[in-house]
């Protein structure tokens, strides 16, 4: 059999899986397979979890700005540079409203089948509508903001898939002490996702500088630029398929969560396995002569591990009590009022680029240059240093007091904007713009993702964490379709986005909001998940008991 091996065979490339062959009983080897997890040192397996997740939300930050670059190109091509608000509007919600329902279904799917078994499904979804999107074009029967808005809401339901999906299976399979910062480096792709569109968009405006070039202002683009326009908008949206693609392999087989296999599927020596070719290195789910000689040496009449069976009146009547409840509430609650502000900001960088004096030129190139350029300045400064400094501090300073010190930081941020908006130079408007993405991401819009995938059971992790993830996005919906029209609320034609300075302060209020919630998260920091299970959830797993009977044996017997 593959799991029996000689001691020199096993010494010369090691096989985990003899290192539970000599126990007989089921729920030991869950807490030896578990705590190899939770104890294993930083190594590649890892640095491959976080590129196979990562390359995930790497595409879905590219999939939801690129149309924020992509709206003018959009513009030029159909509107002669002048789309509809409402149209405008419309392309941009209509992937978070996507989102919403992929976080909701996909989440409920990876704790009622499991994760492995439609990780993968999300990232083919969004591969396939983004194709869909590059080859839709207006004719007498057919609306372009119709069918591009019905694709950008298929896309979203990927998008939405992947949250609770990456962000469960990232936690299960990682190391305890740096579990954080684990999450919190696949989170961190976004920032990279954002920067790959910007530079993408770059690039496609400077190649075709020839026939953008020569139109002074938006009426003047002529068939060669607005064909130069509409080409531009299908390669920019279209290459966010690249990265889903190379990602796409390793996610159909990548293995089931251990913690799945063993709390929810009760498949104990399957788990065992996959557990231990995790921790080898290998990529992959266990042999199926690795299982059987587990199955071999088990004994049947050790005592079985049942957790609690997984039903909708059971997530009910444990969430509908306010010990427990507060918890789903906190992490909830604080990511609807984070991505108020977040999206507030970044699907709308093209706007305050405009009002701060920059990307305000009248020629067709350079006004596309300078919205390419001047988002990549800002998420350079901003959003990737953010990035970054939560992963290098989440497991040192902690998830809670990370999270509060960003809403607090940003409230300040935001009031100074809002209320010293026509006082600030434009540099200075600038670098407090810059200074509110940084703690945007060196704070909730972090700490919102991880802790959602710590802080709840295994039978219900994904669930919540996708409950948790789509408030966010009907925040970002909120952001878009009420808050972010403010703008320009009873503004002339000569001074367009006169009422910013209001949003401002209506997002200094959500950030308020968010600061009083995180008070009801519960801090993760380097506790396993059957710990934070325990202590949050009154749930005493059986494995910690065992424990706990063995210790105190051995010092009755002492």
């Amino acid at each position: 059999m593959a799991g029996i091996k000689t001691s020199g065979g096993n010494a010369a490339f090691h096989n985990f899986v003899n290192d539970f062959a000599d126990i007989d009983d089921p729920v030991e080897r869950r807490r030896l397979a578990l705590e190899k997890i939770d104890n294993a040192s930083f190594g590649w397996y890892h640095v491959r979890a976080i590129m196979v997740a990562g390359v995930g939300f790497m595409t879905d930050a590219y999939d939801i700005f690129a149309i924020n670059l992509g709206v003018p190109m959009m513009a030029q091509a159909f509107w002669k540079g002048s789309m509809p608000s409402s149209t405008t509007t419309l392309l941009k919600v209509s992937t978070s409203v996507g989102t919403v329902i992929g976080q909701l279904s996909f989440g409920w799917l990876g704790d009622v089948i499991g994760r492995k078994k439609i990780y993968g499904v999300e990232l083919i979804i969004m591969i396939c509508a983004t194709v869909l999107q590059v080859t839709a074009g207006h004719a007498p029967a057919i609306s372009f903001p119709a069918v591009l808005t019905f694709y950008r809401i298929i896309m979203g339901i990927g998008i939405g898939g992947d949250y609770p999906l990456s962000s469960v299976i990232t936690s299960e399979f990682s190391t305890t002490k740096w579990r954080g910062a684990i999450m919190g480096a696949v989170f961190a792709n976004q920032g990279w996702g954002q920067l790959l569109a910007g530079i993408v968009a770059i690039i496609a405006v400077a190649g075709y500088k020839d026939q953008l070039i020569t139109a002074e202002k938006a009426s003047l683009c002529d068939a060669a630029c607005t064909k130069a326009c509409d080409q531009m908008w299908r390669i920019l949206i279209g290459f966010g398929a690249v990265p889903g693609l190379i990602a796409l392999y390793f996610r159909l087989t990548i293995p089931e969560s251990p913690r799945y296999t063993f709390d929810v599927s009760k498949e104990v020596e399957k788990a065992t396995a996959d557990a231990a070719k995790f921790v080898s290195g290998k990529h992959g789910n266990a042999e199926e002569g690795d299982i059987e000689a587990l199955k071999a040496t088990e004994s049947h009449t050790a005592a079985a591990y049942e957790p609690p069976k997984t039903t909708w009146a059971d997530f009910w009547g444990h969430f509908g009590q306010w010990k427990y409840g507060k918890i789903l509430i906190g992490t909830a609650g604080c990511w609807f009022m984070l991505d108020i502000a977040y999206y507030g900001l970044g699907l709308n960088t093209a706007s305050i680029l405009k009002t701060i004096g920059y990307a305000s030129s009248s020629n067709v190139y350079y006004s596309l240059y300078n919205q390419a350029a001047g988002n990549l300045i800002l998420i350079c400064a901003g959003s990737i240093p953010g990035y970054w400094f939560s992963v290098a501090t989440v497991d040192i300073v902690g998830r809670k007091p990370i999270q509060i010190g960003g809403f607090a930081i940003m409230t300040v941020l935001f009031c100074a904007i809002g209320f010293a908006f026509h006082k600030l130079s434009d540099g200075g408007l600038l670098a407090l713009y810059v200074l509110a993405q940084f703690f945007e991401n060196f704070g909730p819009n972090t700490t919102t993702f991880i802790i959602p995938g710590e802080c709840y059971p295994t039978r219900y992790r994904s669930t919540a964490h996708g409950i948790s993830a789509a408030a966010g996005k009907v925040g970002a919906i909120i952001a878009q379709t009420c808050i972010g029209t403010l703008e320009n609320h009873n503004c002339p034609k000569s001074t367009p986005n006169c009422w910013l300075n209001h949003v401002m302060e209506i997002f200094a209020l959500f950030m308020l909001l968010g600061f009083f919630l995180s008070f009801l998260v519960p801090e993760t920091k380097r506790k396993t998940l059957e710990q934070l299970n325990e202590e949050l959830h009154d749930e005493v797993d059986v494995t910690r008991q065992q424990v706990r009977a063995g210790s105190s044996d051995e010092e009755e017997k002492v």
